[in-house]
């Protein structure tokens, strides 16, 4: 009798001390779920690429030479990005040349070579686009300048 009095008080407080450990646990607030940094899609990255051709393109138009230079830059890293993600060399065998070709142009600051060289690279654009399935996506030299806040003449 002796041993079952004690079987059932030990059984009682073990029970309590689970009791008391799962009421702890209950009111501690779930850990937080680790925040993971920003992923571009790939969908953002080609947003941003199309206003950086359009920006090239009213800067080369103007005349704008820094200008131009800078977003051919800021579309080179984002063609590096986008080969990143889709992997392969896809995308430096459509725009690679025609960047080379725009940046020459930019550096002689020859508007002819320039205007020649933007078109090649929309028809690489494009082409990359039909290699990718998604021929519906047709850029163009843009016709509007859509950042009124932005002056695209050359400053002196």
């Amino acid at each position: 009798m002796k041993a079952v009095v004690v079987f059932l008080v030990a059984a009682s407080m073990l029970a309590l001390v689970a009791a008391v450990h799962a009421h702890d646990n209950a009111q501690q607030p779930a850990a937080a779920p680790q925040e993971q940094p920003y992923q571009p899609s790939l969908s953002d990255i080609m947003a941003k690429q199309q206003e950086r051709h359009i920006k090239l393109w009213f800067a080369g138009h103007a005349g704008n030479w820094p200008l131009a230079d800078y977003e051919i830059g800021e579309l080179g890293d984002g063609f590096d990005d986008v080969g990143k993600m889709l992997g392969g060399d896809i995308v430096k065998q459509h725009v690679s040349e025609a960047l080379d070709a725009l940046q020459k142009a930019v550096d002689a600051k020859d508007s002819a070579a320039f205007a020649a060289a933007f078109d090649r690279l929309s028809a690489g654009c494009n082409a990359c686009h039909h290699t990718l399935d998604h021929a519906f996506i047709v850029i163009a030299r843009p016709t509007v300048l859509p950042y009124s806040d932005q002056v695209f003449a050359p400053q002196k």
